[in-house]
């Protein structure tokens, strides 16, 4: 007997009839002996309506109340879903996360898992009962009621996976499984059997939708495998899995690109000691994430300092450093929110040289122009101006040959 977590979407659970489906999707997988533990997200678009009602009534609603209101899209999920499965004539328990115990911090709106108890959830799969718990959401230390951010249900699964040492963790969404680029984009993109922990935590991290980043860090933290694939179809997807030696024959995997980012450059910053962690510092305090970091060459003691964070966050963040300019005495603080980030992936790149230069070649070749750069030993990342987004994803998908599947040339 196996034991399974499956976790829908919202766009798997949108309405009644879905709802159903996936019930009838879960009864089969029990029926071939296995064990269900089922993470459902709040029905398609339940959770923007939470947050525009929350604004319409405050200016700005208070955070602890914020995650009481919005964890309520997910409890009616499960209990929907438990009630179609009873009326097929099977058993079903619903829990919330503070039902089965799932401890965060006190991050409201992005809390962070910090352990979850598995008891009462092994308790109803000895009855023979399907566990449906609801995603996004867990409470701190203090009984309060914490979400997990956006795509926050990915975490809740694969987090409960890990403790409960599942088999898998199967990712029901809308797409097939991951693919080599965005297909809305790119109609050559393709989709993968199997993609490494580390590129999907690359791809996650650079603005692929497929799975939320924490998710795949637990994954690869409790080498959990997931299986990526589409509720609507009975078709295999992707694994997401650890490294094999022959995935480092493809160099580059994918390509990803985020029109969620925003660069704010801080002029004429006193180059001494300090400096940049005193700017950085309320930036950090607030939760926001800095990703692309460049510094200028010091000129007169002097220097610019620019960096990218979420597009969200960009005009707090521009309040935050604005601030701590004044008391350093730099020159000014400015800010782009017209950019994109185009990057491409790949374990391959470890053991290719050049990979960087051709990625640069073919940008230049549609007078692309490159704003900043970023590598890992998997990964390069340029920022564009966002109009070129769409181009760049192209013209790099075809650089690498994407739309060829490796095996055709073994």
């Amino acid at each position: 007997m196996a034991l399974i977590v499956q976790k829908y979407g919202g766009t798997s659970v949108g309405d009644l009839e879905k709802i159903r489906a996936v019930a009838r999707r879960v009864i089969r997988t029990q029926d071939q002996g296995n064990q269900m533990v089922v993470v459902l997200s709040a029905m398609a678009g339940r959770t923007d309506g939470l947050i525009q009602m929350a604004h319409e009534i405050a200016r700005e609603p208070d955070a602890r109340e914020l995650d009481v209101l919005m964890s309520t899209g997910e409890q009616v999920s499960v209990a929907l879903f438990s009630m179609a499965v009873g009326d097929m004539g099977r058993r079903a328990r619903s829990l919330l996360g503070f039902q089965v115990g799932i401890h965060t911090n006190d991050l409201y709106g992005k809390a962070k898992i910090q352990d979850i108890e598995t008891d009462r959830i092994r308790r109803e799969l000895e009855k023979g009962r399907i566990v449906a718990v609801a995603g996004f959401q867990g409470l701190d230390r203090k009984g309060d009621i914490t979400t997990l951010g956006r795509g926050g249900s990915d975490t809740t699964a694969v987090a409960l996976a890990a403790a409960l040492d599942a088999d898998v963790c199967e990712i029901f969404t809308d797409v097939e499984g991951v693919y080599t680029t965005d297909p809305d984009i790119c109609p050559k993109a393709r989709k993968m059997d199997r993609i490494s922990y580390e590129e999907m935590l690359e791809m996650a991290s650079l603005g692929a939708k497929i799975l939320e980043i924490r998710s795949v860090e637990f994954a690869m933290k409790f080498n959990v495998p997931i299986h990526v694939r589409s509720t609507f179809t009975e078709e295999k997807g992707t694994m997401v899995v650890p490294e094999t030696n022959d995935m480092e024959r493809v160099v580059v995997s994918g390509v990803a690109y985020s029109k969620n980012e925003a660069r704010v450059t801080v002029k004429k910053v006193p180059d001494r000691p300090g400096i940049a962690a005193r700017i950085f510092e309320p930036v950090f305090e607030s939760g926001i994430v800095v990703d692309m970091i460049v510094q200028n060459t010091s000129e007169k003691g002097l220097t610019d300092l620019t960096f990218t964070v979420p597009k969200p966050d960009f005009l707090k963040t521009m309040k935050l450093v604005s601030e701590v300019a004044e008391q350093i005495s730099a020159e000014s603080v400015l800010g782009d929110e017209d950019i994109a980030k185009v990057s491409i992936i790949g374990v391959g790149m470890r053991t290719h040289a050049g990979v960087a230069r051709r990625m640069f070649q073919a940008l230049a070749s549609e007078n692309i122009n490159i704003m900043m750069i970023s590598t890992s030993e998997i990964k390069v990342s340029c920022v564009i101006e966002e109009k070129y987004t769409e181009l760049a994803v192209r013209v790099l998908h075809e650089t690498f040959g994407l739309d060829k599947d490796p095996r055709d040339e073994t």
